[in-house]
């Protein structure tokens, strides 16, 4: 193969004079960590709030939140992110539309994203708090309640705390898939990690090293994030119960 290696292309100019490549690759990391952390936040806020709700004993809020989750889990995370970007907009009302329109395009751009990967996450996290909810031993919610707890003191003292304990790691799973899965903000337009790499290949023709570059960016902040994590999980284990060393 004849191909001519330069790593040193990410410290020269860009062709458009803009700085270095190296700035359009920080700036597309930086679009990536902003998007992901407000979709996380929006996912486990939403998510933590509908997993309790699918353990209470209604079932007309049971069946509510089981559609809801049933809905965003089950279309395609870029048909969502078209849904949110080019049609939800248009069924907005005529003031709204020409108040969107008069924003930067960037962004519609990140609230597309950010509101997209954060309720398709939170149908997920969802489940995972139910599980965590539902895993603990019956008596223990019946123990809280029987201190004088009210329901909302009893899932804020007694059961979310080590329901979280318990689903560490799919969460941890979880927030790595929307690090990842942010790349799909390509498709709108909008120049995160993903989007810049191809950019600067595309400029430059040294293809190679660019998506290894993104792909060593990947890998690390991904290593990075499940190792804290792994931490967290062992510093918050409770002795004797769901994986916590027994005394």
């Amino acid at each position: 193969m004849n191909y001519n290696w330069n790593w040193g292309i990410f410290w020269e100019p860009t062709i458009t004079g803009e700085g270095r490549y190296i700035d359009w690759l920080l700036s597309g990391l930086g679009w990536t960590i902003a998007i992901s952390l407000s979709s996380w936040i929006i996912a486990l806020s939403i998510g933590t709030v509908l997993g309790v709700i699918r353990t209470l004993p209604g079932r007309s809020v049971r069946m509510a939140t089981g559609a809801y989750v049933e809905l965003f889990r089950n279309i395609p995370l870029l048909v969502q992110l078209f849904l949110w970007y080019y049609v939800v907009p248009q069924l907005l009302p005529l003031d709204w539309q020409f108040w969107l329109n008069g924003l930067d395009p960037r962004v519609m751009q990140v609230g597309s994203v950010v509101l997209c990967l954060g309720l398709f996450t939170s149908a997920r996290i969802c489940e995972q708090v139910r599980a965590g909810i539902e895993a603990q031993p019956g008596g223990q919610k019946n123990a809280a309640l029987a201190l004088g707890l009210t329901l909302r003191q009893t899932y804020q003292y007694a059961l979310l705390p080590m329901a979280f304990r318990i689903i560490i790691p799919p969460l941890t799973s979880e927030f790595l898939n929307v690090f990842k899965n942010s790349a799909v903000a390509l498709t709108i337009g909008l120049l995160e990690l993903t989007g810049q790499t191809r950019q600067i290949s595309e400029f430059s023709a040294q293809i190679f090293e660019t998506f290894l570059a993104a792909t060593s960016i990947y890998f690390l902040v991904t290593y990075l994030v499940s190792v804290a994590m792994r931490l967290l999980e062992r510093s918050m284990r409770v002795p004797g119960f769901v994986g916590g060393a027994r005394s």
